[in-house]
């Protein structure tokens, strides 16, 4: 049996768990979470993220190597970021849009007196030049045992060009980065056994923990999110991939559902990075060299599923407090969850501190976030799936319109590291 099917099943019996877990009285998943559920999710999360970094930073500077020219890092670079950012303002606005439509905060009787919910946002967090500003690292080392991704991209890209200008002079260290990526996706290998049963933890706690009774209360809510997260990845990424791209959406999301599933189960783009990667390269055929730095940046900079609930939760919550926003307002939104998606980072629940941002910016009660926190978890799991999509279909997209710049060795001028790095164990 495949390693995916083990996941789905995993995911099934989570499901059926969890459900089971909701009816029951509080105190039994009391006991159960703590002690079961939480440890072994926790422990498999705290796996994959205990390699992240490393793997990124090796691919990073994989990457800039196989690109070779600075030049065709940038061409990269640039498109990458204008796909990631047309993306999240089109996934902002069509969330919006189905949100007016569906009206979900006036489909129910919602108590709004006594909220609480304290904000950490701040305004540093939508100021775009600090945000490249704080792409530098002063202490690249923190930067690694903090995992900012933006800046360890930064770091990795920059030692890339060094080992690309120092040639032979560098033959040590550029051995040392292959062999260490090596190392990096034998060990993801090894942990991605224990996924069906992380899955399953992960799974059974999330629905567990949120009850039935708030599934029901936030019903239209989480229906306007889903409809809007199948809509986003169905027809922009779709589309971009099949005009852009030149491949079949079916073909793409046939062979990139693998790690749609490992996305939902953990529900962090970082954590999902080494497997996203490996299936982009091996299934969707995305060059190494592209992948190692596309889907990197996108796993920090492309949000388009957190961007979603941002932009159906702002409606929302203007209608349960029967706020109406003008187009002027409206346009803000836009903005300001399209530059908060920018070095947001990639871990479960941080779309509602962005989100506080976003409400600040038009003047609605940040208490509003306190109706969605109950049911935020579980489609924080989707969220994720359609953030790391997007990525992939931004790698396909830049790999198509780049194809006759990138250089004819590959994998191969790394001494087989990229073959041995995604083959199956």
């Amino acid at each position: 049996m495949s390693e995916t099917k083990k996941i789905l099943i995993g995911l099934a019996l989570g499901v059926v768990v969890g459900l089971g877990l909701a009816g029951l009285p509080d105190n039994v998943y009391e006991i159960v979470n703590p002690y079961i559920l939480s440890p072994v999710g926790t422990i498999f999360l705290n796996l994959i993220k205990m390699l992240v970094v490393p793997i990124v930073f090796f691919s990073i500077i994989l990457g800039v190597m196989g690109l070779g020219d600075p030049k065709e890092l940038g061409r990269v670079g640039s498109k990458s970021i204008l796909f990631f950012l047309a993306t999240t303002a089109l996934a902002i606005m069509l969330a919006m849009g189905v949100a007016s439509v569906l009206q979900p905060g006036e489909r129910g009787d919602f108590q709004t007196t006594g909220l609480e919910f304290e904000s950490t946002a701040t305004e540093e967090s939508s100021n775009i030049v600090q945000t490249f500003v704080n792409m530098i690292p002063t202490n690249p080392i923190t930067a690694l045992a903090e995992g900012n991704m933006l800046q360890i991209i930064v770091f990795a890209a920059l030692i890339g060009f060094a080992l690309i200008a120092l040639g032979d002079k560098a033959k040590t260290w550029r051995q040392f980065v292959k062999q260490g990526d090596r190392i990096m996706m034998y060990l993801i290998h090894l942990v991605m056994k224990l996924a069906p049963y992380g899955a399953f933890a992960l799974i059974a706690s999330a629905i567990g923990g949120i009850g039935l009774d708030a599934v029901v209360a936030m019903a239209w809510y989480m229906i306007a999110v889903v409809l809007t997260l199948f809509l986003h990845a169905t027809i922009v990424y779709g589309a971009a991939v099949y005009f852009i791209g030149k491949m079949s959406p079916v073909f793409f999301f046939k062979n990139f559902y693998e790690a749609m599933t490992f996305a939902f189960s953990t529900s962090s783009s970082n954590a999902t990075l080494p497997v996203s990667m490996e299936v982009a390269q091996k299934k969707l055929g995305v060059p190494r060299s592209i992948s190692s730095f596309v889907q990197p940046l996108g796993a920090t900079v492309n949000m388009d599923g957190t961007a979603i609930m941002q932009g159906v939760a702002t409606i929302f919550i203007a209608q349960v407090f029967a706020a109406d926003l003008t187009m002027t307002e409206l346009l803000t939104v836009v903005i300001t969850a399209v530059l908060a998606s920018i070095g947001t980072a990639g871990v479960p629940g941080v779309g509602l501190v962005m989100l506080a941002l976003v409400l600040q910016s038009v003047n609605l009660p940040v208490e509003g976030i306190a109706l969605i926190i109950g049911v935020d978890r579980i489609l924080d799991m989707l969220h994720t799936s359609v953030n790391i999509t997007g990525d992939a279909a931004c790698a396909v997209v830049v790999s198509k319109l780049e194809e006759k710049h990138l250089p004819p060795v590959d994998e191969d001028s790394w001494d087989e590291a990229g073959a041995t790095s995604s083959s199956s164990l």
